[in-house]
Formats: C-alpha cells, structure tokens, sequence
C-alpha cells in the first residue's frame, strides 16, 4: 500500500457542476477535511487519481490520503470499520450485506459499459480454447476464477450463464481473493476463464496463452460496473463532504473522459492523462510499456457521477436470487440517490 498526501492552504472552487454539489468559497488548510479513499490500481480508478494531481480535490477542500486495495469486498469491508471514507468500486454481496447492517451507502456512479467502447473482457486459456471453448456459450463445465464468492466477477459469470441458457451453477468458479492471482491461473492454464476490464484484458489476450472469446456488455448491457461509496454516517450527517468528493471526484471523470475516452482535448492531453495515470497503474513497468495498456483501459466513467440504478437494482436482485444477499434487502438499503442523477 502506498500513501499520497496532499494539503491546501488558500484555493477557492466555484460551483457549476450540472448536480450543483461544490460549495464554494475559500478554504485552507485548517479547514480542510482529511479523507482517505480506497482505490485499485486499475485505469477504471483514474478519476479520484485525476482530481487529485489536479488539485480537484484540494480545491474543494479536501486533503486526500489514498489507500490501494486487490478486490472490492475488502475495500468495503474498509468503509464499515472507518480506514477508509470513500471507495470506487464494483457492487459485491459483501458491499450489499454491509449496507443491510447500516454501514455503507452506494452515493454515485463511476465506470460503465457503454456500446461503442470496449468493457469488459471475456478471456480463456489456450487449453480450454482449444478443447473448443471458443465462445461463452461453451463456458458450460469449465471454471471461472473470480476474487470472491458475491464478487462482480461471480455476477458476470453467472448473467453469461443465464443468457446462454444454462443454470449458472455449471460453471465451476475458482476463488482466488486477488486479481494478481486470477491473471497467474489464466496465464498457467489453471483456470479456463475469467472477465476483467479492457486495459487488463488486451494486453492478456497478447499473450500465446490467452484467448479473447466476447465481451460483457453483450451479456449485460448498460452495466453499471463499478459504483462510489461511503459510509452511511457520512451519507446521513456529513452531506457536505459527500458532495465535496463527488463534485471534485466528477471534475477528474470528465477531464479523462474527454482526453482518453471521446478524444476531444487533443493527443498532448491525451499523452498528459496516461502520463498522470501511470503514476498508480502498471507503475512497476516503464512507461513506453505501460501507456498502450493504460489508454486500452478507457472505460467511460459517468459524467457528474450519474448512477445507473436500473443496473444496480438488477445487480441486487441477482444477489439476493443466489442467497447472497437477503431477500427484504432494498434498493433504499444499498443507494442513497439523493446525491446525483439516477436513471
């Protein structure tokens, strides 16, 4: 895990984001509140790295410590107990059981499948491509490494199931706690499949050992794939610093979007954007290495953390079909959408 810190002394931010959430007026560094927001080192994560380089979230008056995590449930574990105050994050059955219990809220929206640009990924071993899983219909029998049972990655596995028209339970899924261990099994042919995101998924399928066989938005359109969150005691009674996060958190979304995403800020802005996002993502390779994997990752990320609710109530309703979540939970229980707009 590594820490950066960033304080501000005398930096004022206007309002005008489209959900109106920023407060102006000066801040210092006497009254900046100090935050701590979980994070993978993923390109999906680069609007809370943007706001940060870019004094976004100084601006709003927020001193920013970041902590590094290997999958969601733990950073969600990490929002119950207090290390952590915000988090970006995929939907999992343990976000869900925390929020049952009055712990967490889902208060934004952050990565998307949107038609047009690559999502998700579905991968296979050579092996299993070969032995003729040459499409995710053929998933049928074969394993599927995923972080945790409840994980993002067991609602994927399971929806492609369910739209090829075999019971999810036939396909074998292989725990494996962390990405860096998903990707060695895929690698080592010791799992058949697996779904990740775009800036992984590319430079895997390169590899002799890995195959590209779909996508996930032809499974699950729309997918809201990963969500903001914090505390409930933060939704409830520190409504300022929720919009604070939010609104400097959306600054960075749409400074990304338009160099990486619709390309419109120009290929010197684009350059400046992988540049900045190398700083967290792929930073053990060098940079000539590690740019086309980061632009590869370019997922939208939804302008003014707009939340796509009629995918998270699907995603809720999926998790309480499997026991993974109880059946009276609501949607009310997991999202506070008073926040942002919801559609």
């Amino acid at each position: 895990m590594l820490s950066f810190t960033r304080r501000t002394f005398s930096l004022t931010l206007a309002a005008g984001l489209a959900f109106g959430t920023l407060v102006a007026g000066a801040t210092t560094a006497f009254s900046a509140d100090k935050i701590t927001v979980g994070a993978l080192r993923f390109t999906s994560h680069a609007a809370s790295f943007v706001a940060f380089e870019r004094g976004y979230f100084e601006k709003a008056g927020l001193e920013v410590e970041f902590k590094f995590f290997q999958a969601a449930q733990p950073m969600a574990v990490a929002i119950a107990s207090g290390d952590v105050d915000f988090g970006v994050t995929a939907i999992s059955g343990g976000l869900i059981g925390l929020a049952s219990k009055g712990a967490i809220k889902v208060v934004g929206g952050a990565l998307q499948e949107e038609p047009g640009i690559d999502g998700q990924m579905i991968l296979v071993s050579k092996k299993a491509f070969d032995a003729g899983v040459t499409s995710p219909a053929k998933l049928k029998g074969h394993s599927f490494g995923i972080t945790q049972p409840g994980s993002s990655f067991h609602y994927m596995a399971h929806k492609i199931a369910q739209k090829e028209g075999f019971p999810g339970s036939d396909i074998r899924l292989v725990p494996l706690q962390k990405v860096g261990a998903i990707i060695g099994a895929l690698k080592s042919e010791q799992i058949d499949a697996w779904s990740i995101v775009p800036h992984i998924a590319k430079g895997l399928a390169k590899a002799p050992t890995i195959e590209l066989i779909g996508k996930v938005a032809d499974y699950i359109p729309d997918y809201q794939v990963t969500t903001v969150f914090t505390s409930a005691d933060n939704a409830a009674n520190k409504r300022e610093l929720v919009e604070k996060f939010l609104s400097a958190f959306s600054l960075g979304a749409a400074d990304f979007n338009a160099a990486l995403v619709d390309t419109i800020a120009g290929d010197q802005a684009a350059e400046a954007m992988v540049k900045l996002i190398h700083k967290y993502v792929y930073v053990d390779r060098p940079y000539e290495k590690a740019a086309p994997s980061i632009r590869n990752g370019a997922m939208r990320i939804n302008q003014n953390a707009r939340l796509n609710l009629t995918s998270v109530k699907d995603q809720l309703e999926w998790f309480k079909s499997e026991g993974l979540a109880d059946k009276d939970v609501t949607i009310e229980t997991v999202v506070d959408s008073s926040f942002v707009e919801t559609f």
